[in-house]
């Protein structure tokens, strides 16, 4: 009977093995489909022109590795000046989001007033409204406030956004109530209860709305070509547009291009994914 026993659970050990490897295997194919074409920029952006780009099947390693096309690109280019627009306005965009986002969710979630879930609902309720809808009379506004073709007018539409609002307030909703009690009894006024309890308590959801606000800044390129033209003030999306025209769809030039604009993003995340983890709010509250 042990001896059964033992086989059978030898069987079903290799049954369970094969499954993992037939889900893990597809699980693998699925992202290799997934991160092909950013494989494929990549090698574009390292290959010599003497290197068939188009060639089917296609070639991931570059047989000739060079940085000539990052060179040209930048040396032909002012994409130090797009830097620097895009990493400004970025910067800007996600500490203005986070500061008025926090200020907006922190009543909706722990303060009692008339209207409270009415106005929480209108908010959320804007997240289905698309951008092209609001986009006409955002840039009359952005006109009338004289920000056209400045910094504050590339910002003007991610001040504060209804996710933002949303996901900071239901992180409020899971600080206990003990914390804040007892900032309250040791004279903690409102703004101070804001600022050194509630906003520590909910960090992981502040990182995770910054990488979100920070891509979505960095990748941004509707509204910066509509209220941006002046050279000068191009931001990298913008100015890897103009790379096309620049150099007639050398596609090798364009990947290194992109390969640019898209390696701080990369970057930042690898740095703020380990924030992302939830923490455990309750652990400042003594028994």
């Amino acid at each position: 009977m042990s001896k059964v026993k033992t086989q059978g659970r030898v069987k079903n050990q290799h049954i369970w093995a094969g499954k993992y490897v037939l889900m893990y295997g597809l699980l693998g194919a699925i992202a290799l489909i997934m991160l092909f074409p950013l494989l494929w920029l990549i090698s574009t952006a390292f290959k010599s022109s003497s290197e068939n780009i188009f060639q089917f099947p296609p070639q991931l390693l570059p047989s000739q590795p060079t940085v000539e096309n990052f060179a040209q690109v930048w040396q032909t280019n002012p994409f130090g000046q797009y830097l620097f627009n895009s990493t400004l306005v970025a910067i800007l965009t996600v500490t203005l989001n986070l500061l008025f986002c926090a200020l907006a969710a922190y009543p909706l979630a722990r303060l009692d007033f008339r209207g409270r879930d009415s106005m929480f609902t209108a908010i959320v309720a804007t997240i289905m409204i698309p951008f092209q809808i609001v986009m006409i009379p955002l840039y009359i506004l952005t006109v009338q406030l004289g920000m056209r073709n400045s910094y504050l007018g590339i910002i003007f539409p991610a001040l504060a956004s209804a996710f933002g609002i949303f996901l900071l307030r239901q992180a409020f909703q899971g600080v206990p109530k003990e914390m804040e009690e007892a900032a309250r009894i040791d004279g903690c006024s409102e703004l101070g209860l804001w600022w050194f309890v509630m906003l520590p308590a909910i960090r992981p959801a502040l990182v995770t709305l910054a990488i979100f606000v920070f891509i979505g800044s960095w990748s941004d390129f509707l509204w910066p070509l509509i209220v941006i033209d002046r050279p000068e003030l191009y931001t990298l999306p913008l100015g890897v547009a103009t790379l096309a025209g620049t150099f007639s769809l050398d596609w090798r030039l364009i990947a290194a291009g992109s390969v640019i604009s898209i390696a701080p993003v990369l970057i930042v995340f690898l740095l703020l994914q380990r924030y992302i983890v939830p923490t455990e709010t309750g652990s400042g509250v003594k028994g």
